[in-house]
C-alpha cells in the first residue's frame, strides 16, 4: 500500500495541556483497570497512534482484555483504534494477531445488537485488507436478511465498497442486490441498493426502473434523486432511451421534494429542447422559488432560469412566463428582487409590456404604502428604473407609467426621486405627445419636493418644455408661491424684528397666553422660544433652500425664469404684458441676489452664482435674438446630444452581449451528420440530431471532438476566397467527407458552385 493509499478517515482533538503516559502505564490500565480506565486509556492510545507513535507492544494487550468486552462505547473506540492502527509487517504481510480481530469482526457481525452491526460494517468500508475481508463474506451476506434498516443499508455499502474494490471476493454482488433491492420495503436500504447498482451494474439498474417505473412518484426522495441521475447518465450515453424514461422526469416534477423537484428539471432540460419541455422546467424552477424560504436557494434557482433565458431558442418560451416570474416579486430580499427584475426586462416583449408595467406599478405603489425599512428605498429605485427601461422600449408605455412615477419626486429618498427625475427628462425629450402631460403632473408636485437637487432638475425642465401662455403663468405662480413674500431681505428683517408677524402666529397667539400656577399670564419669553421653530415650517421650500445658503438652486431659477420670459415674449403680443413679466422675473434675481450678499443666509452666495444670476438680468434688460436662440434652442440641443449618445451606448452594449449569446456558424465549419458520427460523439452530452439541425440553422457552433481519431466521419465545406463581382456572382468552394479508421485517413473532395443569394450563405 502506497502512502497516498494510507489514509485516516478520523480527525480526534488533542489537548495539549497534558504530558502524553508511558506505555508502561497504557498497559497496566489495559490490563487491570475498571471498564471507565480502559476507556480512556484506549483514547489516549489512538491519540498516540495518531501522532506518529507506534506502540507495538499494545497490540496484544488490546486483543486480550479489551477486544472481549461488551461495552459500546469501548466497541465505538476499537472500531478506530482498527482503523488506524498497522495491520501489515514492514514487507506487506498480515500480522498474526490480525487473525484474532478478524474473528472479532465476524462476532460483531452477528451481535444481537443492530447498531453493533450496521457500526462494524460501516468500519469494514474503510478497510483495504481483502485477507481480513475473506472470511467475514458470509456474515456480510447474513446481514442483507436483517429485522433491522439500519443494518441491511450499512450491509448494502459495505458490499458495494467490497466489490469496487476487491470484485473477486463477491463476484455475485450485483445479482444479490438486484434480488435485494426487488424484495426491500425501507426507502433508504432501497436507495443505497439502486446507488450501487448504477455504479456496479447499470443493465440491472435499468432492468429494476423498468418493472416499477409508473411508481417512481410514490417513493421516497433519496431514492427519487438517484433514479433521476441513472436517467440523465442513461440518456446521455444512449439518446435513444430519452423516450422511455422523459414521461418519468415529467412525474418527478410534481415530487414533494424540492431537492428531486430542481435535479429532475435540470435533467429534463439537458434530455429535451422541446418548448413543452422548457415550459414545464421553468415553471418548476418558479415553484421552487416561490415555495422556498431560503433566500441562497431562490437566488441558485434564478441563476437557473437566467441561464435558461441565454439560450435563444428557450428565450421566447419563458417570455411567456414572465407574469408567473413576477411572482417572485414577493420575496422581501433585495437580491432576490434585483435579479427577477433583470430577468423580467431581458424578456419583456411587446407581448406581455402592458401586463408587466401594470404589475409594476402595484408594486411602485405598495413601496409607499409600506413601513419604511432600509431596503424599501433601494427597491423602488429598482422598480424605478424597470419602469425606466421598459418605457425607453416600449415608447407606447411611457404614458401609463409617468403619472405614477411623478408622485415620487416629493419622496424623502433623493436617490430614487433622482431616478424618477432622469426618466421624466428623457421622456419628455423624446415623447412629444407627452410634455403636456409631464409638465402638467410636474406643477401639482412643484411645491413638495423636498431636496434641493431634485428641485434643480424640476425648474430645468419646467423652464425648459413650458410652451403655452398657460404654462408659463403657471410655473411663475409656483416659483413665487415657493418664493415667498418679496424683497425676501426686508421680509426676513421684518420678521426678525417682530413688526411683521405671519397670519399662523397671530391666530394662535391668544392660545399661548396660558395661565400659570400662580395665576398670572405666560412671559414673553415663553412665546419668543417657540418663533424659529415656526418660522422654519413656515418657510416656503425655495426660500428655505436659498437662506441656508445654497445658491446654485437660485442660478437654476434665474436660468428658468430667463427662458420662460423669453418665450412670453414671443408667445404675448402686448408690450405692457411683455414688460409686466419681464420686469417681474427681473425682480426676483435682484431680490435673490441683495440676500446672497446680505448676512441672513447660512452661507454667502458664490461669485459663479452671482455672475450666471447677473448675466440673466442682462438677457432679459436686452431680449437680444441671439441670447433667445441659445436659451430656448441650444439648450435643449445639447440634452438631445447627450440621451442620444446613451441610447448609442446602450445599443452597442446590448449588440456585445447578444454576439456573446448568439454564436454564428461560420461558411466553413464542419457539420456533424447523426449518421456518420462515431460512438464516442454519440456519448457526449449535446443533443446530436438538435445540434446538427442547429449548426445548419447556423445558431450554435459544434465544439471539437477530444480526440481527432475518434471521428467515423466528418463532412466539411470550405469557401475559396470571393471575388466581389456583384450580389449574384458564384461562390466557388470544396467539399470533403473524410472518413478515419485506426489511424488511417480517407478523404473524397469535389469542387462546387454556389449561387450566392443577398441573404448569409
Amino acid at each position: 500500500m502506497t502512502a497516498a493509499e494510507n489514509v485516516c478517515y478520523t480527525l480526534i482533538n488533542v489537548p495539549m495541556d497534558s504530558e502524553p503516559p508511558s506505555e508502561i502505564t497504557l498497559k497496566t490500565d489495559l490490563e487491570k483497570g475498571d471498564v471507565k480506565s480502559k476507556t480512556e486509556a484506549l483514547k489516549k492510545v489512538i491519540i498516540m497512534i495518531l501522532n506518529g507513535e507506534k506502540l507495538p507492544g499494545l497490540l496484544m494487550t488490546i486483543i486480550r482484555f479489551v477486544l472481549p468486552l461488551q461495552d459500546h462505547t469501548i466497541k465505538k473506540l476499537l472500531l478506530v483504534f482498527w482503523e488506524i492502527v498497522p495491520k501489515t509487517t514492514p514487507d506487506g504481510k498480515l500480522l498474526q494477531e490480525m487473525i484474532l480481530v478478524c474473528d472479532a469482526y465476524r462476532k460483531d457481525l452477528q451481535h444481537p445488537n443492530e447498531f453493533i452491526r450496521g457500526s462494524t460494517l460501516r468500519f469494514l468500508c474503510k478497510l483495504k485488507e481483502a485477507e481480513l475481508l475473506e472470511p467475514l463474506m458470509p456474515a456480510i451476506r447474513a446481514c442483507l436478511e436483517h429485522r433491522h434498516s439500519y443494518v441491511r443499508r450499512n450491509a448494502v455499502l459495505a458490499i458495494y465498497t467490497i466489490y469496487r474494490n476487491f470484485e473477486h471476493l463477491i463476484p455475485d454482488a450485483p445479482e444479490l442486490i438486484h434480488d435485494f433491492l426487488v424484495n426491500e420495503k425501507d426507502a433508504s436500504c432501497k436507495r443505497n441498493a439502486f446507488m450501487m447498482l448504477i455504479h456496479a451494474d447499470q443493465d440491472r439498474a435499468l432492468d429494476y426502473l423498468s418493472t416499477c417505473i409508473d411508481q417512481v412518484h410514490t417513493f421516497g426522495d433519496i431514492l427519487q434523486l438517484v433514479i433521476v441521475e441513472l436517467i440523465y447518465k442513461v440518456c446521455h450515453a444512449n439518446p435513444s432511451e430519452r423516450a422511455r424514461f422523459i414521461r418519468c422526469i415529467y412525474n418527478l416534477l410534481q415530487s414533494s421534494s424540492p431537492a428531486v423537484k430542481y435535479e429532475a428539471a435540470g435533467t429534463l432540460v439537458t434530455l429535451s429542447s422541446a418548448p413543452t419541455a422548457i415550459k414545464a422546467a421553468a415553471q418548476c424552477y418558479i415553484d421552487l422559488i416561490i415555495k422556498e424560504s431560503d433566500n441562497n436557494v431562490k437566488l441558485i434557482v434564478l441563476d437557473r432560469l437566467i441561464e435558461l433565458k441565454d439560450h435563444p431558442s428557450h428565450e421566447r418560451v419563458l417570455q411567456d412566463l414572465v407574469m408567473d416570474i413576477l411572482r417572485v416579486l414577493g420575496t422581501p430580499d433585495l437580491e432576490v428582487r434585483k435579479k427577477t427584475l433583470q430577468l423580467a426586462l431581458d424578456l419583456v416583449s411587446s407581448r406581455n409590456v402592458e401586463e408587466l408595467v401594470i404589475v409594476l406599478k402595484k408594486e411602485v405603489i405598495k413601496t409607499n404604502n409600506v413601513t419604511e425599512h432600509e431596503d424599501t428605498d433601494k427597491y423602488r429605485q429598482l422598480l424605478v428604473r424597470t419602469l425606466h427601461s421598459c418605457s425607453v422600449r416600449f415608447p407606447d408605455m411611457a404614458a401609463n407609467v409617468i403619472p405614477v412615477l411623478m408622485e415620487f419626486l416629493s419622496d424623502s429618498n433623493e436617490a430614487a426621486a433622482a431616478d424618477v427625475l432622469e426618466f421624466v427628462r428623457e421622456a419628455v425629450q423624446r415623447f412629444d405627445n407627452l410634455r403636456t402631460l409631464i409638465v402638467e403632473k410636474m406643477l401639482e408636485v412643484f411645491h413638495a419636493i423636498k431636496s434641493v437637487k431634485i428641485y434643480r432638475g424640476a425648474l430645468w425642465i419646467l423652464g425648459e418644455y413650458c410652451s403655452t401662455k398657460d404654462d408659463i403663468q403657471s410655473v411663475m405662480t409656483e416659483v413665487r408661491r415657493s418664493l415667498g413674500e418679496v424683497p425676501i431681505v426686508e421680509n426676513e428683517i421684518k420678521k426678525e424684528s417682530g413688526e411683521l408677524k405671519p397670519e399662523e402666529e397671530v391666530t394662535v397667539g391668544p392660545s399661548q397666553k396660558l395661565v400659570t400656577e400662580m395665576g398670572t399670564y405666560a412671559t414673553q419669553s415663553a412665546l419668543s422660544s417657540s418663533r424659529p421653530t415656526k418660522k422654519e415650517e413656515e418657510r416656503p421650500p425655495l426660500r428655505g433652500f436659498l437662506l441656508d445658503g445654497d445658491f446654485f438652486v437660485a442660478a437654476s431659477l434665474a436660468t428658468t425664469l430667463t427662458k420662460i420670459a423669453l418665450r412670453y415674449v414671443a408667445l404675448v403680443p402686448d408690450k405692457k404684458k411683455q414688460n409686466s413679466f419681464v420686469a417681474e422675473s427681473m425682480l426676483l434675481m435682484a431680490t435673490i441676489l441683495h440676500l446672497g450678499k446680505s448676512s441672513l443666509p447660512k452661507k454667502p452666495i458664490t461669485d459663479d452664482d452671482v455672475d450666471r444670476i447677473s448675466l440673466c438680468l442682462k438677457v432679459l434688460s436686452e431680449c437680444s435674438p441671439l441670447m433667445n436662440e441659445i436659451f430656448n434652442k441650444e439648450c435643449r440641443l445639447s440634452l438631445s446630444h447627450m440621451l442620444s449618445a446613451k441610447l448609442e451606448e446602450e445599443k452597442l452594449s446590448q449588440k456585445k452581449e447578444s454576439e456573446k449569446r448568439n454564436v454564428t456558424v461560420q461558411a466553413d465549419d464542419h457539420i456533424s451528420f447523426m449518421q456518420l458520427t462515431a460512438k464516442s460523439e454519440m456519448a457526449s452530452k449535446e443533443d446530436q440530431f438538435q445540434l446538427s439541425l442547429l449548426a445548419a440553422m447556423g445558431t450554435t457552433q459544434r465544439k471539437e471532438a477530444a480526440d481527432p481519431l475518434a471521428e467515423d466521419a466528418l463532412a466539411n465545406v470550405s469557401i475559396e476566397k470571393p471575388i466581389h463581382l456583384g450580389p449574384d456572382a458564384p461562390v466557388t468552394g470544396h467539399i470533403r467527407i473524410r472518413a478515419k479508421s485506426q489511424g488511417m485517413a480517407l478523404s473524397l473532395g469535389d469542387k462546387i458552385n454556389l449561387s450566392q443569394k443577398k441573404s448569409t450563405v
